[in-house]
């Protein structure tokens, strides 16, 4: 029937309106049916056919080819669905935000997408950030007016400044969500090249380390955030998001909502660390959250990161430690005890068994069984 041969819909700007892309190969019985559309052009730069974006035009392009050509509309058609349903995300602060004089601040429709889809407050910094260092750039020029060119040269003067390739990877997820999701161009910028992916491996502590690390904290409540991080190898932004009814001591479980990816999951609680969280909610009287700051608000990033700076200069740890390395190291130390990764893999919350596996690389258990070449 279709002989093999196949034309792809694609999204594509010629001076500044939507149009239909037809990428195809080279075929004679292709050619000829294109060739029939009325008012069908070629461009190229981009080696394409285009049409209008209309629906009338979607119609006629699948009436010319039905029974001889397959359609693959996937990159055309947006099947995703919104991320959440529920309550949209708070951004207010983004359009009150009191910006220098001449800066291009972000689109009110993009801050509708990103409060419609719920996205997380880290992910809304993120994007927001990335998108108007991009469109301050292009100071000139209007965001629908950019092509792949510019997109391309905004990237190479990323990566002449040596930023990382996380950096380079939230721009380019910035810029892609604009074009794509708000101005309804799904995979508009499919040819968009992004840096490769950094193996990293996690850095861990020992178990002696982490012990030094909460013997050198300075009270019971730095104590709890850190003997938590570690023992339920929880996410900063999870453990400030914490609230005291998320900790069950009867099931010995804690609930972690809303995490990376919006998604709930259940970890350990240590019976340890039960005893002490009971002696802190005592002293502390917190509210709401499990750790609040001043005033009974959340606690802050910043001051997680400080307490656990702090703890590992007065332990004498030489290395840079963060909070993730708690996350790491608690992985780690279960995978060297003979926890089943899978396990591992629901405490954590990672989508699949290959994002755990990073932990095989540096357990202690891996290396033992290897023969000592120089003995």
């Amino acid at each position: 029937m279709f002989k093999g041969r196949s034309i792809t819909l694609k999204h594509i700007m010629i001076d500044g309106q939507k149009h239909i892309g037809l990428h195809f190969k080279s075929d004679k019985v292709i050619q000829a049916l294109v060739e029939r559309l009325p008012n069908i052009c070629w461009s190229g730069q981009l080696g394409m056919y285009h049409l209008t974006n209309t629906k009338a035009n979607l119609n006629m392009i699948f009436n010319t080819f039905r029974g001889e050509v397959w359609i693959n509309g996937n990159y055309f058609f947006d099947s995703s669905k919104s991320r959440n349903t529920d309550s949209p995300k708070n951004v207010e602060w983004y359009r009150k935000r009191m910006l220098k004089e001449n800066f291009k601040r972000c689109p009110a429709e993009y801050l509708d997408k990103l409060e419609l889809r719920k996205y997380a407050d880290n992910t809304v910094k993120t994007y927001v950030h990335h998108f108007e260092c991009f469109i301050n750039h292009f100071h000139d020029m209007e965001p629908k007016d950019l092509t792949e060119n510019e997109i391309r040269e905004y990237l190479k003067i990323l990566v002449r400044k040596s930023r990382s390739h996380s950096y380079i990877n939230q721009s380019v997820n910035s810029i892609k969500f604009y074009y794509e999701v708000v101005m309804g161009m799904p995979n508009r910028f499919y040819t968009i090249e992004r840096p490769r992916k950094q193996k990293q491996l996690p850095k861990v502590l020992s178990q002696q380390e982490i012990k030094k690390l909460i013997a050198c904290t300075n009270n019971i409540k730095h104590k709890c955030i850190v003997s938590l991080l570690y023992s339920a190898g929880l996410r900063r932004s999870e453990l400030l998001n914490l609230k005291i009814g998320d900790v069950d001591g009867k099931r010995m479980l804690i609930t972690v909502k809303g995490a990376k990816g919006n998604k709930d999951r259940i970890t350990v609680l240590s019976p340890t660390l039960l005893r002490e969280l009971r002696t802190y909610i005592k002293e502390y009287k917190p509210e709401t959250y499990l750790f609040e700051g001043p005033w009974n608000k959340p606690y802050t990033a910043s001051s997680v990161l400080k307490i656990v700076a702090n703890a590992a200069q007065k332990a004498g740890i030489q290395k840079k430690v963060t909070p993730h390395m708690l996350r790491h190291s608690f992985a780690t130390h279960l995978l060297e005890d003979g926890t089943d990764l899978r396990h591992i893999q629901l405490l954590l919350g990672h989508n699949s068994t290959k994002t755990t596996e990073i932990y095989t690389h540096v357990a202690e258990t891996s290396f033992k069984g290897v023969k000592d070449l120089l003995s």
